[in-house]
């Protein structure tokens, strides 16, 4: 299925049948996250991979007991960074290094960047890193629809309640989205006969020009 057909296909499935998806489809659309474009790189977000059924069950209630929790091959929790610390800074640069074979002094532009971001107010680090995380979350979704795989993007949870399941904050983490990822059952999801809702270009899309001044 190619991207365009895939954004006609795919659709946030309400019901699923609880049948496993294929392990390379799922390396695929983790990987499709793992690529995501981040601010300067940084990726300041942990994804956890969810298949363990009775963890399943745990997170169902604290997400208003939606059924693709449970009904979902797999589950993902996107975690942005609470903090932009010195460390977590410290590892981006020398993953960059390593990479691309830089030195130290080649690195200081990659540093002072992000320090750049680490010396906004503390308050602000977990929205930036938040707003990152959404980046790969939409990757996710249309890496999905390619795949022929069924994803919803949810935010219907109790964050504090997951954060705690999960141990999150020991992690310098916060629970941002969940994506379910499975296939549909059609005949009782009644979002599946729907057709697509979305304003027009013209609405959505404007071309602002140059203002004439006196």
């Amino acid at each position: 299925m190619n991207f365009y057909d895939a954004l006609q296909w795919r659709y946030a499935t309400k019901k699923m049948n609880g049948d496993s998806v294929p392990r390379e489809k799922v390396d695929r659309i983790l990987e499709a996250i793992q690529m995501a474009p981040t601010s300067i790189g940084l990726q300041p977000f942990t994804v956890l991979h969810i298949t363990d059924p009775e963890l399943k069950a745990q997170i169902k209630p604290i997400a208003y007991d939606q059924s693709q929790i449970t009904e979902s091959s797999d589950l993902l929790v996107f975690a942005a960074w609470n903090e932009i610390t010195e460390e977590r800074i410290d590892d981006y640069v020398k993953l960059t290094g390593e990479i691309r074979d830089l030195g130290e002094k080649e690195l200081e532009p990659v540093r002072n960047m992000a320090n750049g971001v680490a010396s906004r107010p503390k308050e602000e680090h977990f929205n930036w890193s938040a707003r990152q995380a959404y980046i790969a979350l939409g990757f996710g979704l249309q890496a999905a629809a390619i795949e022929e795989v069924d994803a919803t993007p949810m935010e219907g949870f109790k964050n504090e309640d997951l954060d705690e399941i999960l141990d999150l904050s020991s992690q310098g983490l916060k629970s941002v989205a969940l994506m379910t990822i499975g296939y549909r059952e059609e005949e009782n999801d009644w979002l599946a006969p729907m057709k697509k809702v979305r304003r027009p270009k013209d609405k959505l899309i404007i071309e602002p020009k140059v203002l004439q001044t006196a």
